[in-house]
């Protein structure tokens, strides 16, 4: 019954890639149909080690396969041989979420990223520091399998969407660009958009043409660019402080 009900939602569900995923979804509120485990008496050792607030709902939840049946579930297995299926949330819930205002946090702008383990990467830190969401622009799947992986399945504690660049949330645009302004000397308001360019490219014209402000994180001569969740962390941490401290 297990890999019946896997099979007919795999289509329309998230995978939540090892027990860290599934973990801070079900932590997040997630709705997760199926989860399976080779061991479940490890997966439930692990959740009294390591989340016991999630203990009991996850001993509801987990089913015991053979390795050969996970294995056949999943494209990549995890070290944990944990996986389930989450609903995904309703696009039109996060959009409300990203347009309401007053925001307490920023909202997050990736510019057509290409690199799905950053973008990962980033909505694991935008979780973290409880960003309001985390907007992407151009071709990538923000719940792409592997950026859910990258993510550590906190795609579910924040607001995760495509979007356009005339469709991004309101707020102060903020872009972050090597001419900008020097950071340290700009306070980040807690309704900002905070834009990151492509790993490659950064911002693109129509994006910088919009931007109400342009910033820069400090950095050493000739060191040519900092990785992409490098740069978020750094500038979240920035709004975090609520000081835009002379230079």
């Amino acid at each position: 019954m297990t890999v019946t009900s896997w099979n007919r939602l795999a289509g329309t569900s998230v995978l939540l890639d090892g027990f860290h995923a599934l973990k801070h979804a079900v932590r997040f509120g997630a709705e997760v149909p199926v989860a399976v485990a080779v061991d479940r008496e490890a997966a439930l050792a692990l959740a009294d080690e390591l989340a016991p607030d999630v203990r009991e709902p996850l001993d509801v939840l987990l089913t015991e396969v053979p390795e050969s049946t996970y294995t056949s579930l999943v494209p990549r297995p995890h070290p944990t041989a944990v996986a389930a299926l989450a609903v995904r949330p309703s696009r039109a819930a996060n959009l409300e979420k990203l347009a309401h205002t007053p925001r307490t946090a920023p909202v997050v702008v990736l510019d057509n990223p290409r690199n799905l383990g950053n973008a990962g990467a980033v909505i694991r830190l935008a979780a973290g520091f409880g960003a309001t969401g985390v907007v992407t622009t151009g071709t990538l799947d923000p719940w792409h399998p592997t950026v859910v992986r990258g993510g550590a399945g906190l795609h579910f504690a924040t607001a995760v969407e495509r979007l356009g660049v005339d469709e991004l949330p309101p707020g102060p645009l903020f872009a972050l660009d090597p001419e900008g302004d020097d950071i340290r000397g700009t306070k980040l308001p807690d309704d900002a958009v905070l834009a990151f360019g492509s790993e490659r490219s950064g911002l693109s014209a129509e994006l910088r043409a919009r931007a109400d402000h342009l910033v820069a994180l400090p950095m050493r001569p000739q060191v040519s660019s900092y990785n992409l969740a490098t740069s978020v962390a750094m500038t979240l941490y920035h709004w975090s402080t609520g000081t835009g401290a002379p230079l």
